[in-house]
């Protein structure tokens, strides 16, 4: 697990030993990813768009250093319908 003072995040190497993030915590709270919706690098950092129930974040990391830390969150829950399937809400679009 990799961590900066305010975000934990536990990873998945991929078979390309690049690593992607599966759950993370901030503020006392632990958030599982649902989805990496995107990436992209910046000359220093790797950008993930993920969702989660409860919305969706940015996460950056810093890949020198090894910190993480939650650059953006949206608040977007997902609803979940008799039969267990989630779906985001009316209107949000998915991306």
């Amino acid at each position: 697990m990799k961590g900066s003072s305010n975000v934990r995040v536990e990873c998945y190497a991929g078979y390309r030993g690049e690593e992607t993030p599966r759950r993370f915590y901030y503020s006392e709270r632990r958030v599982e990813v649902l989805k990496v919706v995107d990436r992209w690098l910046a000359p220093d950092h790797r950008y993930f768009k993920l969702q989660a129930l409860d919305g969706t974040y940015i996460l950056r990391h810093d890949m020198g250093a090894g910190n993480w830390d939650l650059a953006l969150y949206a608040a977007r829950p997902l609803e979940i319908d008799s039969g267990g399937m989630s779906r985001l809400e009316e209107g949000s679009g998915e991306e």
